[in-house]
């Protein structure tokens, strides 16, 4: 079989270098050899080895019938969709990495796939080397899937890692892990939380039945993370990540979520430290079940293409089980309407009062303590509640007592 991959970045290099290192072996379990005939891209590799592989003309890939997969690994939306797109309609199977492609046009590329009885498949978009969306659509495929939450981003992962071990603070964390490597010179996707709601979007898609669109998804960072809210969490033997999330909610929406998060240290979740990613798929059979590697990298997430690569040479047309069907973004319920236990910390000239009148809002609070806490900051626990209830009895103490500040907000969850 001979392949055309889209890019020659981190995630491209590593791909001809797993075919290259690991070639006879693959070829075992493909049935037969891939080979690489094109490569795409705008710059020139002149001392590669399989320079002469390079072409800056996609249209010499999608018209030559040599090609039976094409590996997409540029990124972005355009000209990944379009490329993606006239590839499957050319009868080609296409491999992505690509979350922001699958999280955006999932459904479309799914069902132009299943027209022209070919495979789009994206292992490595979620979770890089980790194995999670084959498990989903076959291993877990007898359950009932109640719930995944997962810590779906590296960048943020370590940041937060070196916040609760060290002690710093959110910006030398950030600087460190630029630094590394670990995160971009622009880390707004990151630490924004954009890159890992893309990823639980295209899990929640897969699980509930229905393209869930990032647009739809309520969407949190961890750039008002301080070191205070480290150590009210250490108070509570907790630690702060940043989750993403998604369940079954009723009148048959899908809720959806990615947050920062108290979550217990006794937590699968809890010692998932550094760049390392966790998902946990919560099935009526199985119970709990977590996916635990790195979530990023050029072999890892290469690993896991060249996996997908072996499975379309394999295939005896479309695979049927990974499916979902397009929606209008509105099977994505008000995530308001849920109910949530939140940590809330607060500055005020009246602590005295403030304590006070959160009680009397909250109908019963946890007051919570930590090392060196000013005479004027205060931290609590809410009982459970509806987001909803807890803004509006926020804005109600705010309200009548207009020295309180409101620093940070944090959900606490049970994982």
């Amino acid at each position: 079989m001979k392949i055309a991959v889209l890019g020659h970045g981190v995630v491209g290099s590593g791909v001809a270098e797993v075919l290259h290192k690991n070639g006879a072996g693959i070829a075992g379990r493909a049935g037969e050899p891939i080979e690489i005939k094109y490569i795409l891209d705008k710059r020139d590799f002149p001392d590669l080895p399989y320079s002469k592989k390079f072409t800056k003309d996609y249209s010499r890939i999608v018209q030559d019938p040599e090609i039976g997969v094409v590996v997409e690994v540029m990124g972005g939306l355009s000209p990944a969709y379009e490329f993606t797109k006239q590839a499957l309609e050319s009868g080609k199977s296409v491999v992505t990495s690509n979350k922001e492609l699958v999280a955006s046009r999932g459904a479309e590329l799914l069902a132009a796939a299943a027209v022209n009885n070919v495979n789009f498949l994206f292992e490595a978009s979620v979770g890089g080397g980790i194995p999670i969306i084959r498990p989903l659509h076959q291993c877990l495929a007898a359950n009932q899937i109640d719930e995944i939450a997962g810590i779906l981003n590296g960048t943020t992962n370590y940041i937060l890692s070196k916040m609760i071990k060290e002690g710093m603070s959110f910006a030398d964390a950030l600087k460190q892990a630029q630094e590394l490597g670990y995160a971009e010179s622009d880390p707004t996707a990151d630490v924004e939380g954009h890159d890992a709601c893309r990823k639980i979007c295209i899990l929640a898609s897969l699980a509930f039945g229905g393209h869930v669109y990032p647009d739809s998804v309520h969407c949190e960072g961890i750039t008002g993370i301080a070191t205070e809210d480290v150590l009210y969490a250490g108070s509570e033997n907790c630690v702060i990540k940043l989750i993403g999330r998604c369940h079954m909610a009723g009148e048959g929406k899908v809720f959806a979520m990615v947050s920062p998060a108290f979550i217990g240290r006794d937590s699968q979740l809890a010692g998932v430290e550094d760049v390392f990613n966790a998902v946990l798929v919560r099935g009526n059979a199985t119970g709990d079940v977590v996916f635990y590697g790195k979530g990023a990298g050029k072999l890892p997430t290469a690993s896991a293409v060249v996996a997908d690569v072996i499975d379309c040479v394999k295939a005896q047309g479309t695979t049927k089980s990974l499916f979902w069907p397009d929606s209008d973004g509105g099977n994505v319920c008000d995530y308001r309407e849920e109910t949530a236990v939140m940590y809330i910390r607060c500055t005020t000239t009246q602590p005295e009062v403030l304590t006070m009148a959160a009680r009397d809002a909250f109908g019963g609070i946890r007051l919570l303590a930590r090392k060196n806490q000013p005479a004027n900051e205060v931290a609590w626990i809410t009982p459970p509640l509806t987001e909803a209830g807890i803004q509006a009895r926020l804005e109600e103490i705010t309200t009548h007592n207009p020295s309180t500040k409101v620093l940070s907000q944090i959900r606490v969850l049970d994982y």
